[in-house]
């Protein structure tokens, strides 16, 4: 890193902290980009990070995912709240980029400087989240935001990492799209906080409402004291989204009552510190030179000759 960028690391967070959306926008840029400025961009928000309530809103394509992210930050921005949105959407094969672009599709905020809405490509990662997404968290967190809201690309048997970063969990659910079945399928049953069945004025719903109640029922849960409620709404026309943020707000009341919120957090930055690590690794041996040791141990493990544990141990002990 050159002295020149060093020095402007913390002119960048400074204006951030004063919301300059372009400030922000770059700050996340570098987050997706792996910049080596990165390492100092983290260590200037340390002291800043660590206020804002992430919320996580994952469901099936088609469910209203966006819809009811922009429905719920017009409820939090009524409230008073700075909102920070990190839409994750499928990645361009060709550039890595978002292409949905869900800040076209809640442009309701877009002159709104208390919003921060960027799109992020998943570039071919399978929980549904960009790599990068936990750092970029981050930021929104120092920059202020009360809330920040991750929207992912879907839900599925391995989309469900979207727990693991947030504090608290909304599953959309609709009528007549078999989310019942899929649900129980793809183990969203152990990941939800709050479970929204929207679109809710279509026949089916008070169905698929008294359904979801059941399996929950059932469902081992292993935080044993929250019951997950199953919120019926409208979002296209913002019917039941205040009683939506409601449960939320009682979710996030029971978090700080009960301790799991610093055990939520504890587990969140055990992962991204392990994943940090692992980067790193692998790094490491894509160096000149420690490559060709990993490739040679992988052919001695193909024919036999060494198992992958002594392999694996051997790899890590190389300096």
């Amino acid at each position: 890193m050159t002295r020149r960028a060093a020095r402007r690391v913390p002119e960048l967070v400074a204006r951030a902290r004063e919301g300059d959306p372009a400030s922000v926008a770059r700050l996340i840029t570098l987050v997706e980009d792996g910049s080596p400025m990165l390492r100092e961009v983290m260590t200037a928000l340390r002291e800043h990070a660590g206020g804002a309530h992430v919320l996580g809103i994952t469901g099936p394509p088609g469910v209203g995912k966006s819809t009811s992210t922009n429905a719920l930050v017009a409820g939090m921005r009524r409230a008073g709240k700075r909102v920070g949105v990190l839409a994750i959407d499928p990645s361009s094969p060709f550039s890595g980029g978002a292409l949905l672009g869900d800040r076209v599709r809640m442009g309701d905020h877009a002159l709104d400087r208390e919003v921060f809405i960027r799109s992020m490509g998943a570039r071919g990662h399978l929980g549904g989240l960009a790599w990068s997404t936990p750092q970029a968290v981050r930021v929104l967190d120092a920059a202020g935001c009360d809330v920040v809201v991750v929207e992912t690309v879907g839900v599925g048997q391995s989309e469900v990492e979207v727990a693991g970063l947030a504090d608290t969990t909304l599953v959309l659910v609709a009528p007549g799209m078999g989310d019942g079945i899929q649900a129980a399928k793809a183990g969203i049953l152990e990941i939800g906080d709050v479970y929204v069945v929207n679109k809710a004025d279509r026949d089916g719903a008070d169905r698929t409402r008294r359904e979801l109640r059941t399996m929950l029922a059932m469902a081992e849960r292993h935080d044993g004291v929250w019951l997950p409620p199953v919120v019926r709404t409208v979002a296209s026309t913002g019917e039941g989204i205040d009683a939506l943020l409601a449960e939320v707000d009682r979710h996030a009341d029971w978090l700080a009552e009960s301790g799991e919120l610093a055990r939520r957090r504890t587990l969140r930055a055990r992962r991204e510190v392990e994943a940090i690590a692992l980067a790193a690794l692998r790094e490491r041996w894509d160096q000149p030179g420690r490559g060709a040791d990993l490739d040679d141990l992988a052919r001695r493990v193909a024919a036999g000759e060494q198992d992958p544990y002594s392999a694996a141990e051997e790899l890590l002990a190389q300096d």
